[in-house]
């Protein structure tokens, strides 16, 4: 996960071009997944998730492994890895964007945001424009936001036997809590 960290700090530093309010980071990001289906809902989080985001820019990057989304059912979390999400092949997904609104980290306030750029699952990279909330209380900076992806979208095959089980697009909510990073910009 430290590789990870690097290289989405790398990014934002590089796409960074002016230095004010700071780079913030978050190493424990919560994401969860649900699929409501008529036979089984599908549920599975991990709280593994990393992010970058520079309050001077709006830039904001994502990145979470796979196989660290923990299910109730361990045969869930096999068929979810091995059959679906190709794990092995695509261990990772990940967003970079920008939020597309001017956030006052200094001041305390909730502040409904748009983030536009590019979500990669499974190998495959769709632009989106994801809706969120970032929170700003005591100089905490947190980030919420819950959207949909469609498996088609990513190219995640679902095998009719077992399309009663799994919905076609799955419900993902995200949760951060950022910390500033001790990293100058230019």
């Amino acid at each position: 996960m430290k590789f990870i960290t690097i290289v989405l700090l790398a990014w934002v530093i590089h796409h960074t071009q002016a230095s004010g309010q700071g780079i913030y980071t978050s190493k424990n990001v919560r994401i969860t997944l649900y699929s409501s289906a008529p036979i089984e809902d599908i549920k599975a989080a991990t709280n593994t998730g990393v992010s970058v985001y520079n309050a001077s820019t709006g830039e904001l990057a994502y990145s979470v492994a796979i196989p660290s989304f923990q299910f109730e059912k361990s045969l869930m979390q096999e068929h979810f890895n091995s059959d679906y999400m190709e794990s092995d092949k695509f261990p990772k997904a990940t967003f970079k964007g920008k939020i597309q609104e001017q956030v006052d980290v200094s001041k305390d306030g909730a502040y409904a945001v748009t983030v536009t750029g590019d979500l990669t699952v499974h190998g495959m990279t769709q632009k989106r424009s994801i809706p969120g909330t970032i929170t700003v209380k005591n100089g905490v900076i947190s980030m919420t936001s819950e959207f949909m992806v469609k498996c088609a979208d990513h190219h995640i095959t679902i095998p009719s036997i077992v399309f009663h089980n799994i919905a076609e697009s799955i419900k993902m909510n995200v949760s951060a809590i950022y910390l500033p990073s001790n990293i100058k910009t230019k």
